[in-house]
């Protein structure tokens, strides 16, 4: 065989990949990140997900989603071939701060982050903005839209976050394969023209 394609679903990487890029996909709580990369992943998601029980209540915030039943202890895992020579590893941290000592783990070696940013909530959104700037990592800002929320402008957004004028701010469905998919190519060609 030409290829490690050993299985119909595509589990395996082909051979002719020759760069793999690692990629977090990062937020506060509750603002679809699970979702980002169970939507862009080629392979079944590793997912690290538990229910949420009374010892996180008072710590966990439910005021916005008061639906969600489940919250990434560890973190999400999922990949993206790019073309014949690129594939992405799509890392998800958890985005409580009591997780943040995960973050030295997977921060380590990873090329850029997808910041996933909910318009309602943008004052949650600081905290791991300071830790991806600590780390170093270049990043892009994903506007995840929900339902039934107002349509802010990305300018608004910009100036709400304080971002410098190059930094990417783009509209995200999570739940979009093409809306997801644009995200990380906005951010892969942020990546690419900082390298030039």
């Amino acid at each position: 065989m030409g290829s490690r394609l050993a299985s119909a679903d595509g589990v395996y990487l082909r051979n002719s990949v020759q760069t793999a890029a690692k990629i977090l996909v990062v937020g506060h709580f509750a603002v679809g990140k699970t979702t980002f990369i169970g939507t862009m992943s080629e392979i079944p998601p590793l997912r690290t997900e538990e229910v949420m029980t009374q010892a996180s209540a008072g710590i966990d915030d439910l005021r916005a989603v008061p639906e969600k039943t489940t919250t990434t202890v560890a973190m999400d895992f999922g990949r993206l071939t790019l073309s014949e020579r690129l594939v992405l590893y799509l890392f998800g941290t958890p985005g409580q701060q009591r997780f943040v000592q995960v973050w030295e783990d997977m921060a380590r070696g990873a090329l850029g982050a997808l910041i996933l940013v909910d318009p309602q909530r943008l004052q949650e959104s600081f905290p791991v903005m300071d830790l991806v700037e600590q780390y170093g990592i270049p990043y892009a800002i994903a506007v995840n839209r929900f339902d039934g929320t107002p349509d802010h402008a990305l300018d608004e957004i910009r100036e709400a976050l304080d971002l410098l004028p190059e930094t990417p701010v783009v509209n995200c469905d999570a739940r979009d394969q093409k809306s997801s998919a644009d995200c990380l190519i906005t951010l892969v060609r942020y990546l690419q023209s900082r390298l030039n």
